[in-house]
């Protein structure tokens, strides 16, 4: 009889451990999916709760980088995934061409897992011989697919610097009355230039609408002609193919860091929409810090910071 109570202690015993690591399997489960999906949308309007609300704006931020920049794709997952828009959808993704090492195909496959905001192209990595051609001319067949149910998928798609601090709110606001079709938007160079239909914009940031996206990979002018310094190159395309008859100067909301002092920068001031040149983590942190981004830090008592 002893015997039998034993083994039933055993048996009662070996369903209670079996119970256990089920319900903390399914837990640690729950926790990785909460994380992953957290890192996917980090940049996601809180206040959007209909994606396909008309007077909601969409815009993609593209940033090219190269795939060994790790340090510098997650803090600047942290510069835009603290910022919040309201009736905008911004989607911020990395653009590099294809990986070439081991550690790059683990490492980067990852950051996809997690954040979901990585774009390789099929090119060499490069910066003046068509990666951006690549960029906006690959982007209507990848997201074909994934936006059904949406048209156009974006309104806007940004081609951004990494060096370039985008204050997303101001950037939103600004472009709320402006057409969505046919524009181009952002910093007229050379420096002294006000005409946008004259010059072209700086590579720092800037937007088109979604048709001229389009107009990318379908037209023949871009294909015959994309090596040379990117951003020129880009408004030689405009000009030469008559497309952008909606064009936006963000002079001088859209300005280069004030030092050192050149005819394209000035000083830090509230209406600002984009800051570049910010070469070293100084110039970020005293960029960040003009702004007060910790502004809305949640007192606790998990913390001191003073």
């Amino acid at each position: 009889m002893k015997n039998v109570t034993k083994e039933k202690k055993i048996i009662l015993a070996s369903f209670v451990l079996v119970a256990f690591l089920i319900t903390s399997s399914y837990v640690n489960e729950f926790r990785f999916e909460s994380l992953s999906n957290l890192g996917k949308c980090a940049i996601s309007s809180p206040s959007s709760t209909n994606s396909s609300s008309e007077d909601e704006i969409r815009i993609l931020l593209g940033i090219p980088t190269k795939a060994d920049n790790y340090e510098r794709r997650n803090f600047l997952r942290l510069i835009y995934g603290t910022q919040s828009v309201v009736r905008a959808k911004i989607v911020l993704k990395f653009v590099f061409c294809n990986l070439t090492k081991e550690e790059q195909r683990v490492l980067i496959a990852l950051e996809i897992m997690l954040h979901n905001d990585i774009i390789v192209l099929n090119c060499q990595e490069n910066m003046d011989k068509g990666k951006t051609y690549t960029y906006f001319s690959s982007l209507p067949d990848m997201l074909k697919d994934e936006f059904d149910s949406v048209n156009p998928p974006y309104h806007y798609v940004i081609k951004g610097d990494d060096d370039t601090y985008f204050r997303l709110p101001k950037l939103v606001d600004t472009l709320r009355p402006l057409p969505r079709e046919d524009l181009y938007f952002g910093y007229v160079v050379p420096c002294p230039s006000m005409d946008p239909f004259v010059h072209y914009m700086s590579g720092m940031g800037y937007l088109v609408s979604w048709d001229i996206v389009e107009w990318i990979k379908d037209s023949d002018i871009p294909k015959k002609h994309f090596v040379g310094p990117e951003d020129k190159i880009f408004g030689e395309w405009l000009k030469e193919g008559r497309r952008a008859k909606n064009r936006h100067n963000a002079k001088w909301s859209m300005y280069d860091y004030p030092e050192p002092p050149t005819r394209c920068t000035h000083e830090l001031w509230p209406d600002t929409i984009a800051v570049h040149r910010l070469k070293t983590q100084e110039k970020w942190i005293r960029t960040l810090k003009y702004f007060n981004v910790t502004q809305n830090l949640k007192p606790s008592k998990l913390y001191h910071i003073p």
